[in-house]
């Protein structure tokens, strides 16, 4: 008999959605039997194409500590009469009791978080908040799902009951933009460049740093630090424009695809100095378009990329310096990554996430 089983994709359209987005692309065309509901906020257009599932705007926040959004999520909910519900993102309501499936990504959120503007006071409630949230959300999960085996692990430490219910699903890169390169106007070459948020774990503040310690070296290389201005990315480039070699960075906000397929087919090296991923799509992206990578042996980084990067302690502003350096004047070593990123990006399949996905599902309604 037919289960109806509803997905939490209002993150679809961000960046870190776009796990949520391959998920129901490919589930459509894997689970023909099924009934679902997508949940999507109330501006996202997305329409499923296949004639067994169907959309519900949601219009509560991806994120919020309000009991009224609780119950109302909750309630809502309970209307749909699902058999199981997967929330894409950690945050669930509390009044919501059923089959769930949770998808946690990392626990960068328990980490990283600063209160930036918000009072101390209430940023500690907040954050006490959402640590129980966390935990209540994991205790309620029929299973959950993590993207490496390096989360895996690390959410066994914290909440040790978890580690029973939990499986890994691969993600995995797209392929190669398809848009005509277009020159970036700001960059020079040489360069290297880092493309993404610039949230406090992403390390920005120590690539700076390493790229002075770069300069003095190879003073006509640049730097690019690529991304949509915010909060995070204004308080870098105040800190970059204190640095003696601020010339020699570029902080361009949103690129285009054609500007940024340039970006990686010119590079030096695309670098990810990040200290915390749940699976670090970047790197690669970045393999994808034929660039070397330099990447941060933090985390789960080392488990993803394989032997087709160049690790450097993330901590270490010398050491990142000095495996930017081999790889920028290394022509061979450039070329080994190349190729192995090729082979490595090979290793992960939407497509393949899905279908474990949809055992997951099975294996709970059976």
């Amino acid at each position: 008999m037919p289960k109806h089983i509803v997905i939490d994709a209002r993150i679809r359209r961000s960046s870190t959605g776009r796990y949520t987005d391959r998920l129901i692309q490919h589930l459509q065309t894997i689970d023909t039997e099924n009934r679902y509901t997508i949940l999507l906020q109330p501006d996202d257009p997305w329409q499923p194409t296949n004639p067994n599932w169907s959309v519900v705007a949601c219009p509560f926040p991806q994120f919020s500590l309000n009991p009224l959004h609780d119950i109302g999520f909750g309630h809502l909910l309970r209307t749909l009469k699902p058999n199981l519900v997967h929330f894409t993102m950690t945050q669930q309501p509390l009044t919501y009791f059923g089959n769930i499936v949770t998808t946690t990504h990392d626990l960068t959120m328990l980490r990283f978080v600063r209160a930036n503007t918000t009072p101390l006071p209430i940023f500690w409630v907040k954050r006490g908040l959402y640590r129980l949230l966390f935990s209540v959300a994991h205790r309620k999960s029929n299973a959950i799902i993590v993207p490496t085996e390096f989360v895996k692990q690390d959410l066994a430490k914290l909440q040790p009951f978890t580690e029973r219910k939990t499986s890994v699903t691969l993600e995995a890169s797209e392929p190669p933009l398809e848009a005509k390169a277009e020159k970036l106007p700001e960059a020079q070459q040489p360069f290297i460049f880092y493309v993404g948020s610039a949230f406090p774990h992403k390390n920005l503040f120590r690539l700076v740093d390493s790229f002075g310690l770069l300069h003095e070296r190879q003073p006509d290389l640049q730097l690019l630090i690529v991304g949509k201005r915010e909060f995070y990315k204004e308080e870098l480039e105040q800190y970059i424009a204190k640095q003696p070699f601020a010339g020699s960075i570029k902080t361009p906000g949103f690129v285009s695809d054609e500007e940024l397929k340039w970006l990686y087919e010119n590079c030096q090296a695309y670098v990810f100095p990040s200290e915390s991923e749940g699976f670090g799509l970047p790197g690669l992206e970045a393999m994808a378009h034929g660039a070397p990578v330099v990447s941060s042996n933090a985390t789960c980084l080392p488990e993803v990329y394989g032997d087709a990067a160049e690790y450097f302690d993330p901590l270490d502003i010398e050491d990142m310096a000095n495996a930017i350096q081999r790889v920028v004047t290394d022509k061979k070593l450039r070329e080994k990554l190349i190729a192995n990123g090729h082979k490595q990006i090979k290793k992960f399949s939407w497509k393949n996430m899905a279908q474990e996905t949809q055992t997951i599902y099975a294996k709970i309604l059976s």
